[in-house]
């Protein structure tokens, strides 16, 4: 089968998020036509596009919509010939007591967007998935056919996201894949992760930083390895229609040694505690992630730029370069915990 190199019109849900914004901004850099689905608000915010540079903004198709709402993701996904749905809720202690927003938002979002592609015709369906649904490894690395665990109520949405998707091709041949990303990290990344926490905490003068666990171990992919898999995805052979594909950097670090890492990235000599209030109930921790990316490189040609050690630390280093912009350090609050 070939590629897809006519799907032109892209609508990105989530547009307005951590990595919607930076997958939006490299779609219209390569002359996608793209409508950005933000999350209507009072203020008229873009979320992080608000920030793009204005040759991106300029050229953007910018509806603000719920992806809650089925009748507004319908109307955004009209003309459109592919969509890459990234909207959802994310933060897992949230999750612990307003279960239903993710339930509504995760699952029932992606099965308005599942649904109106299938009523429209739309060619390409890219949902997002993450390295949650996996819970804690069984083994390394965790492949696309290892077993799925709900630990958060967050996780269990989106295993329920992930089979309403595939649900949809099985049934109907709606043209749907799964991109399941492990840890992405980058500039603009929300404080409720854990390495935007240490560089925010770091930058604003800290040096006895407040963690949760310390020993779980993570496969942090840098944002722009993220969005790339995304357009990779898009433009993959059909062969890869109902395919769950990870991607990751093929590296595991735990949370304690990253911290020490981005301390030593920025010259700092810290103290690192344990924050009780930042830890998941004992039985909800996943305790080890390791993605195991063969199947990416095989469907989609995709490595990741920032693999292994040296990869992470240069991934770093550009975060910390973000954070440290006194402007964009501003948009955070070190000072207190974020769920």
């Amino acid at each position: 089968m070939s590629s897809m190199p006519s799907l032109k019109k892209i609508l990105v849900t989530g547009a307005d998020g951590f990595i919607g914004s930076h997958l939006t901004e490299e779609l219209v850099r390569r002359g996608y036509d793209v409508r950005a689905f933000a999350l209507y608000n009072s203020f008229g915010s873009w979320g992080w596009l608000d920030a793009a540079e204005p040759a991106v903004r300029n050229s953007l198709d910018v509806f603000l919509g719920d992806i809650r709402d089925p009748h507004g993701v319908r109307k955004a996904m009209e003309g459109c010939d592919a969509v890459l749905h990234l909207a959802a809720l994310i933060a897992i202690p949230y999750s612990y007591h307003s279960p239903a927003t993710y339930v509504e938002t995760n699952v029932t979002g992606t099965l308005n967007v599942v649904q109106a592609a299938r009523d429209l015709g739309v060619s390409r369906v890219v949902c997002t998935s993450t390295s949650e649904v996996y819970g804690t490894a069984r083994y390394v690395p965790i492949d696309e056919d290892h077993p799925l665990q709900g630990q958060s109520p967050y996780s269990a949405t989106k295993i329920g996201a992930d089979q309403m998707a595939l649900s949809y091709h099985r049934s109907f041949a709606t043209p749907v894949t799964v991109l399941r990303p492990f840890n992405t990290y980058g500039p603009r990344q929300s404080a409720r992760a854990v390495i935007p926490t240490i560089i925010t905490q770091i930058a604003a003068g800290a040096r006895t930083l407040k963690l949760g666990a310390l020993h779980p171990t993570r496969d942090f992919s840098y944002v722009a390895d993220t969005a790339a898999g995304f357009i990779a995805m898009l433009n993959a052979p059909e062969t890869v229609l109902g395919e769950v594909i990870n991607i990751g950097s093929g590296f595991e670090i735990s949370i304690g040694d990253t911290a020490r890492l981005i301390a030593e990235v920025m010259g700092a000599q810290v103290d690192i505690t344990c924050d009780d209030q930042r830890l998941r109930p004992e039985k909800s921790e996943v305790e080890r992630l390791f993605a195991g990316t063969d199947k990416a490189a095989r469907l989609l040609g995709w490595q990741p730029a920032h693999g292994g050690l040296e990869g992470f630390r240069r991934g770093l280093a550009e975060t910390v370069r973000w954070f440290s912009d006194p402007a964009n350090l501003a948009r955070y609050r070190a000072d207190r915990y974020t769920i």
